[in-house]
């Protein structure tokens, strides 16, 4: 696995990311009920990511998070922030870190809020792992598979 070839790869690679996450169907619905709002902040690409459960009239278009970039435009509390790298982050999505071996090695800082909610998503999130690993492939970013 090489690294992002810089921001702008790291942040078009993340939206499509959550992109994927927001309208599967089977994921997406779930995601949205655990209403656990995150904030990630990469702190090799000084970028920081909200994410959040999408409401009712986004939830019927078939996206069920919403995100938005800095904290500036955040108009949500987030339930956890966590600091990591953006390797560590693109291993996280792809299944191919530990999270809770990572949290207790201090690779995953949880900055605030509550942990057992986070961890309360990682069986939620397992089935896309596959998924996800597919559509890098898919969209030639092989360099970035884990």
């Amino acid at each position: 696995m090489r690294p992002f070839r810089g921001k702008e790869e790291f942040r078009k690679v993340f939206d499509r990311l959550f992109l994927a996450l927001a309208s599967d169907p089977e994921i997406g619905p779930k995601l949205a009920a655990a209403k656990t709002p995150q904030r990630f902040v990469f702190s090799d690409a000084g970028l920081v990511l909200n994410v959040t459960h999408g409401d009712q009239k986004t939830a019927r278009k078939g996206r069920h998070l919403v995100w938005v970039w800095g904290d500036a435009k955040r108009t949500w509390e987030p339930v956890v922030s966590m600091t990591m790298t953006s390797d560590v982050a693109n291993r996280y999505f792809q299944g191919k870190e530990n999270i809770p071996l990572a949290i207790a090695r201090k690779i995953i800082v949880v900055e605030t809020g509550d942990l057992a909610k986070v961890l309360d998503l990682l069986p939620i999130v397992a089935p896309f792992h596959r998924k996800w690993v597919a559509i890098l492939k898919e969209e030639g970013l092989t360099h970035l598979l884990a």
